[in-house]
């Protein structure tokens, strides 16, 4: 089929690219449409803390947005500045309709110090948190220091001000820029991968179709379901890197069969036949990764998977149909206007090069090669399994200004780094908020408990009861205390909701069912590959492999973020002693499909090569020969496209570039160029076992050497 679609598009090659054109210009048009209509909810439906912060906005206007915290120190006793009440109050109307607690408002004492010189206050913005919510932070901060009383120093902290100051201020590259920063890193690579200027600009042409193609398509599923703001991200970026990826492995055998001197249609078709097919399985395996997240139950996520799951769609078609008519029409000038000396990269058959002396290395001493990998991959591995999924402590956010200051106080003053985020308890149908606080006062890790008066804290027959944690509300001791104060409010007309519990709840509904995501992965992923390698060995391991390479890449971004080794050295980032619970899952859902690509490129051409010669150890050095500049050069981009995400100032996205970008690169050197020919070599002929009965349920021809379990190699 595929050689016929060939022979179609060579003979059509102009209207082919005709059509691309104007569909890529009808992408850029949507690429502006589309920013209209992103969904930038954080939705946890169904979760208990999640819907009883929805009923507290719906009441009281409030209660989905992390709390502001004012803090406020005097050389004498603060509860004695009466002033401070009507600085709290003209902070809080910057944000119309947000709700307060302080010590003037409740009389409680959990909002002062021991030494009676610091207190603090909480500010509910209103409204309900996304990616352009504002709460702005610097002018609240600016009317509290404006307001309060001579001898009064104020300061201004809670998460999202904490956030902003680790973040300095939210400023960082835009897409369009990463984009740009991430093209011009693939020309540089793709420069000293091909040395000619054609060969160097078609996998650009490619991803450029590709990307703002794929940017017409979410902007029309825009209208049958909500897509989050980060697929704009991913297209860009993941877009970037795919799509080149398949133009890659395309040109490269395209220029192989012209080295082998067929004509310019029958390299075409060698070049779909077999490059093209491996494009289409590992197109199949990114977007079963990227799909997996349906089965998360968060709307935003989902529809991260859906939207992504395109990405990959869309570059597949570009490598299949507007690359090869592109390849039509230049023909044999795709090797002309060389931009370096022909001696740096025409090194003849790849077998005879740097590749294939390694390749054979490898045959020579499998163990070896071999133990070297595990050893590597097992000092990850130790490290990815002691993973955090967790908000950072407010403790461990980086930055420097009033937010940090602010945080300081609080922590010398010996108050509890709880009041970051408090627990809120919605109290309803007309019970008493009283016998709450009794029974919150009472267990054991909450240091302060308030009823608040006035319609911000009542209305109806609702009312709000604020508890403050003894522990930070991301610390991993948080879900204990959760836990008990669930039990404690069990059987009242109170529900435990804020922050802290939410974030636990998000927790919980992605690694909860993260089990059924990873099944559902490494299932369908297993079955595609068995009919596209005709084995049952080859698609378990390579699982195998993949699954233990998404574990190094967890104890990548562990060892650097979490513990802390080098990530303040280079990104200024402290060790937060926690990776943010989304970027594990986001890491997991890219990285295996991503990493699968180079999988799928080395085994087609072993297995290719296994059908020509009939001689395992030769067809697994020919295929490592033949690919290993191909993955390397290919990870290269990739690297560099996520490792431009670091340059953002969240914490979260540089642990989620990095992480990506490391292991990506992890992923195309010790697991593809070690362990996996080693793995083979040890296998031997098992490599290629597909009994009868497997080959007709896959609807693929078995060999007749496969009909019996064959012996080791």
């Amino acid at each position: 089929m595929l050689a016929r679609l060939a022979h179609v598009i060579v003979r059509r090659r102009r209207l082919v690219i005709g059509v691309w054109v104007a569909l890529t210009l009808f992408g850029a048009f949507s690429a502006g449409q589309v920013s209209k209509r992103w969904y930038q909810s954080f939705s946890i439906p169904g979760y208990s803390a999640y819907e009883a912060n929805q009923r507290t906005l719906e009441r009281f206007g409030n209660g989905q947005q992390a709390p502001l915290v004012a803090v406020f120190q005097t050389k004498g006793d603060v509860a004695k500045e009466t002033g401070i009440e009507q600085a709290i109050v003209k902070a809080a109307a910057v944000d119309r309709g947000s709700r307060t607690s302080s010590y003037w408002s409740t009389g409680s004492s959990a909002f002062i110090s021991k030494d009676g010189h610091t207190a603090f206050a909480e500010i509910y913005p209103p409204g309900t948190p996304n990616f352009s919510s504002n709460t702005h932070i610097k002018q609240v901060r600016a009317a509290l220091q404006r307001a309060v009383p001579a001898g009064v120093i104020a300061h201004l902290t809670g998460r999202d001000a904490l956030e902003e100051a680790s973040s300095g201020g939210g400023n960082g590259p835009s897409v369009l820029t990463e984009g740009l920063i991430g093209g011009a890193g693939a020309l540089v690579i793709l420069f000293f991968v091909f040395g000619t200027l054609p060969a160097v600009l078609m996998p650009i042409a490619v991803a450029v179709a590709a990307i703002l193609n794929t940017f017409s398509l979410v902007w029309a599923l825009t209208y049958l379901t909500n897509v989050s703001i980060i697929v704009q991200f991913l297209i860009a970026l993941v877009g970037l890197g795919v799509a080149i990826d398949y133009a890659l492995l395309m040109v490269f055998r395209f220029r192989d069969e012209l080295r082998e001197g067929d004509d310019v249609e029958t390299a075409i078709v060698e070049t779909m036949t077999h490059a093209g097919r491996s494009v289409i399985v590992s197109g199949s395996t990114v977007a079963v990764g990227l799909l997996s997240m349906i089965v998360l139950p968060l709307p935003f996520i989902r529809s991260i998977g859906i939207g992504g799951m395109l990405i990959p769609a869309v570059s597949v078609l570009a490598a299949i149909t507007l690359l090869p008519a592109l390849l039509a029409v230049l023909g044999t000038r795709i090797n002309s206007v060389r931009l370096l000396p022909k001696r740096l990269v025409d090194r003849g058959h790849p077998e005879d090069g740097p590749w294939g002396r390694w390749a054979r290395f490898v045959m020579r001493r499998p163990k070896s090669v071999a133990a070297v990998g595990l050893v590597i991959v097992g000092v990850l591995v130790f490290y990815g399994v002691q993973l955090n999924p967790s908000e950072a402590q407010a403790k461990d956010l980086p930055g420097k200004g009033d937010a940090i200051v602010g945080r300081d106080a609080l922590t010398a003053a010996g108050i509890s780094p709880g009041v970051i985020k408090p627990f809120d308890v919605l109290v309803e149908h007309g019970a008493a908020p009283g016998p709450i606080v009794a029974k919150l006062k009472a267990t054991p890790g909450i240091v302060g408990v308030d009823a608040p008066i006035g319609t911000g804290w009542r209305k109806g027959g609702d009312s709000i009861v604020e508890a403050f944690p003894a522990i930070d509300g991301a610390s991993r001791h948080i879900q204990a205390l959760v836990t008990r104060v669930h039990k404690v409010l069990n059987g009242t007309k109170a529900t435990l909701g804020g922050i802290a519990p939410a974030d636990r709840d998000f927790v919980h509904a992605v690694y909860g069912n993260f089990p059924y995501v990873l099944g559902f992965v490494v299932l369908l992923t297993i079955l595609l590959l068995m009919r596209a390698f005709r084995s049952i060995v080859l698609p378990i391991k390579a699982a195998l492999l993949n699954l233990i390479s998404l574990g190094a890449a967890f104890g990548i971004i562990v060892f650097i973020f979490q513990k802390g080794h080098g990530s303040e050295a280079i990104w200024g980032v402290p060790a937060t002693q926690s990776i943010i619970p989304w970027i594990p899952l986001m890491i997991f859902a890219f990285l295996f499909g991503l990493s699968m690509d180079y999988e799928v490129f080395m085994l087609t051409r072993m297995r290719e090569a296994y059908d020509e010669v009939k001689d395992t150890p030769k067809a697994i050095a020919l295929g490592l020969a033949r690919t290993g500049k191909l993955v390397t050069s290919a990870a290269l981009i990739l690297m560099f496209a996520f490792f431009v995400l670091s340059m953002s100032p969240g914490t979260d996205i540089k642990q989620f570039g990095i992480g990506l970008a490391a292991g990506i690169i992890f992923d195309a050197t010790v697991i593809r160029a070690l362990l996996v020919p080693a793995i083979m070599r040890l296998m031997g002929s098992w490599n290629w076992w597909l009994p009868t009965s497997f080959a007709r349920v896959l609807r693929v021809r078995p060999a007749e050497q496969y009909t019996q379990a064959p012996e080791a190699g």
